[in-house]
């Protein structure tokens, strides 16, 4: 197969930096491991193994390059051409979403859910709620929302210290997995589908009768798998967490839906920067006026996650000279498994974004496109955009706080296999 075009330099530049950045992301636990050997200089290791640098870095360097070669205002050109919608509105979610009345009343209502299965099944229960119904939630709240919300009610019950690190990663493999299938029952909740639905003529309904309803039986098994092979761990005993919120005054019903109502209003206008940041500002200034009802705001969390994400728009905006005429060239099956291929070394949204510019598409190589990059939305932390956001919550609970490429790998190897036969079998 030849590409339809040569490559500029520009972009074989792009394509070797975006290489780089890959191979950082995999060695990025080392970094963190260089910096317990060498404290003098842990602060610049410990910034190199942050998975949520990596690709903002390689774009920095990608951009500088660019003005050094070819001029600033080539460079400031190409950054400011990019759409950073994406970017942005995860930040804004992930603050919203993780702020202190949303996840109270979340746990409330696992709770509540969880203690229907009886004292010694409730821990159990949580967390599957946690790997199942909050991912599927997702298709109505957006898959960062849920990704957010299911990290940190996860965080203490499955991702301690005292859980193998096998079995975290297991976890976190169909955490990963079923968000990024478990936004498929909308179309407008899922990256990659919403890059597809308004060219295809793809509606929710559509997305429902055709995918959502295989995703959600392949949500249901992998947490089900998850849960028992964890269930030794998630037994109720002294000094574990449980899933009884916290012991302090509840917020006001009336707060948590003003901010029940700005998740909605960021989720309803998330195409529309202007709209969800003038909200955001918005629930900035409540949060301030009612401060007694809050926790820490994730902004730290959030920034990096956005900073991930603009770094991968940046690298993945010059890698269409070799990705669209790979997809283009693959019929219906080899596409399907091409995609899950792919989608492990370049975001699923890049990817079916690519498939819906190519003409004369057929239904059948639609549906393996899109089927193949939600599959293998959960074998990366590159992946799906969620899944930066489940990492920075997630990672603390991992050896050297920092997860590793192999590890999530092997983890989601498993889920991805159960996502992939329920798209194909089914």
């Amino acid at each position: 197969m030849t590409l339809s075009a040569p490559a500029t330099p520009v972009e074989l530049l792009a394509t070797t930096l975006f290489a780089l950045a890959l191979l950082h992301t995999f060695a990025a636990k080392q970094f963190e491991r260089l910096a317990h050997r060498h404290p003098r200089h842990e602060g610049v290791f410990h910034l190199l193994g942050e998975v949520e640098v990596v690709f903002g870095f390689w774009a920095i360097v990608l951009v500088l390059t660019m003005a050094l070669s070819a001029g600033g205002d080539t460079a400031l050109h190409y950054a400011e051409s990019r759409n950073y919608t994406e970017p942005l509105f995860v930040f804004v979610v992930m603050v919203i979403a993780g702020s202190r009345p949303i996840l109270e009343a979340v746990m409330r209502t696992v709770a509540a859910l969880s203690a229907r299965a009886g004292r010694d099944a409730a821990p159990l229960a949580g967390a599957w709620l946690g790997l199942a119904a909050v991912p599927l939630l997702g298709s109505l709240i957006t898959e960062p929302a849920a990704m957010t919300i299911a990290a940190l009610l996860l965080a203490p019950r499955v991702f301690r210290p005292d859980v193998p690190e096998r079995l975290k990663y297991l976890a976190l493999g169909v955490l990963f997995v079923n968000i990024s299938i478990g936004g498929t029952l909308t179309a407008y909740a899922a990256p990659p589908v919403l890059m597809v639905a308004g060219v295809w003529g793809w509606d929710s309904a559509f997305m429902l009768s055709t995918f959502g309803w295989k995703a959600a039986v392949a949500v249901l098994i992998n947490a089900s798998v998850a849960v028992w092979m964890l269930r030794r761990h998630l037994i109720a005993r002294p000094g574990l967490p449980t899933d009884e919120p916290p012991a302090r005054r509840p917020v006001p019903w009336t707060v948590t839906a003003v901010h029940a109502a700005l998740l909605a209003g960021v989720v309803l206008t998330a195409h529309h920067p202007v709209a969800f940041l003038g909200l955001f500002l918005l629930f900035l200034g409540f949060t301030q006026a009612y401060a007694r009802h809050q926790d820490p705001l994730l902004i730290k969390e959030a920034l990096l996650v956005g900073f991930f994400l603009a770094g991968l728009v940046v690298l993945g905006g010059l890698q269409r000279w070799w990705l669209q005429p790979l997809v283009s060239g693959l019929e219906p099956m080899a596409l399907f498994f091409g995609a899950v291929s792919l989608t492990a070394i370049t975001d699923n949204a890049a990817l079916t974004y690519l498939g819906a510019q190519i003409s004369g598409i057929s239904e059948a190589s639609k549906y393996m496109l899109v089927a193949g990059a939600v599959a293998g939305g959960g074998l990366t932390v590159i992946a799906n955009a969620p899944n930066p956001a489940g990492a920075a919550l997630l990672r603390r609970g991992f050896l050297d706080e920092s997860i590793g490429a192999g590890g999530l790998l092997a983890g989601a190897l498993g889920p991805t296999l159960v996502a992939m036969g329920a798209f194909l079998l089914l």
